[in-house]
This record gives structure tokens, C-alpha cells and sequence, in this order.
């Protein structure tokens, strides 16, 4: 009886792994096939953000050559004429210029056609400029302090108050 028990027993081991052959067979088949697809979805993936960087870097470029070309329109108020040259902004640098000249943040703002509250936050660090804004605060910069408060003063008796 032992013969008949192990005999059966072999037989059904040996069918069961022709059954797991099978089926891992066609399992290493469809991983096969997944990992075909997958490989080829990075490398269509690398592909669209290497152009979706290119693409940006063409419209960034595109904005900064639009800016330059586009004259500032508050460098108008400030009667200096715009060299192109692309500023940067300090918060520091922006109340250390305005106390430099004496100023009131209303009485520097006026220079480039912002109220003084938008003055304090720039220099609160609060809020930022735009980059028109920023080139207007460049240009600023470049005035003598005596154009500077002639320039205040002016516009102090101008105005209608």
C-alpha cells in the first residue's frame, strides 16, 4: 500500500507543478510584456518633461526679451531713460535708499507712481514689485539726490491738494 500511496503522491506532485509551470509561464510572459510597456512609458515620460523644460525655458526667455523691448511705463514718471538693464529687488536696499534720501515711503512713491503703503510693504518685506516696478525703482536709484528732491518737490506743488 505504501507503493500505491507514494506513487500517487509522486504523480500528483509532478501534475501539480506542470499546472505552476504553466501558469507562472504565463505570468513571466504578461510581466514581460508590463515591464516592455513600462519601459517605454519613462522613456516617452523623460521625453515630454525634457521638452516641457525646453518649452519653458523658450517662454521665460520670450517674457524677459518682451520686457526688455516693452518700455517700462513708469520710467516715464521718473524722466530718466531705461538702459535695459535687468534689476534686482532688496527690501533692504529699498529703505536704506529711501532714508538715504530723506524721504517719506508716500513722497517715494509718488516718484514712481505707487502709494507709500506699497512702499512700506515692499520694505516690510510683506510684498514683492512687479519687474516694471522694480526697473522703476532702478531708475530711481540712478538720480542724483538733488534730482531726487527737486523732483518731489515738484510734484508736491502740482499736485492738486
Amino acid at each position: 500500500m505504501t507503493n500505491i500511496a507514494s506513487a500517487l503522491k509522486a504523480e500528483i506532485a509532478r501534475v501539480a507543478r506542470k499546472e505552476i509551470r504553466a501558469e507562472i509561464e504565463g505570468l513571466k510572459k504578461a510581466s514581460a510584456q508590463q515591464r516592455t510597456v513600462i519601459a517605454q512609458l519613462r522613456r516617452e515620460l523623460a521625453m515630454l518633461q525634457k521638452a516641457l523644460k525646453e518649452g519653458q525655458r523658450l517662454a521665460a526667455a520670450q517674457a524677459r526679451a518682451a520686457t526688455r523691448a516693452a518700455p517700462v511705463s513708469i520710467a516715464a514718471a521718473v524722466d530718466i531713460e531705461d538702459d535695459g538693464t535687468p534689476r534686482r529687488f532688496s527690501a533692504k536696499r529699498l529703505a536704506a535708499h529711501r532714508t538715504k534720501l530723506g524721504l517719506s515711503a508716500a513722497d517715494y512713491g509718488k516718484l514712481v507712481a505707487i502709494s507709500g503703503a506699497t512702499i512700506y510693504n515692499w520694505e516690510q518685506g510683506k510684498t514683492r514689485p512687479s519687474p516694471e516696478q522694480v526697473q522703476a525703482l532702478g531708475l530711481v536709484k540712478l538720480m542724483s539726490p538733488t534730482a531726487v528732491k527737486a523732483r518731489v518737490a515738484e510734484m508736491a506743488s502740482s499736485s492738486p491738494e
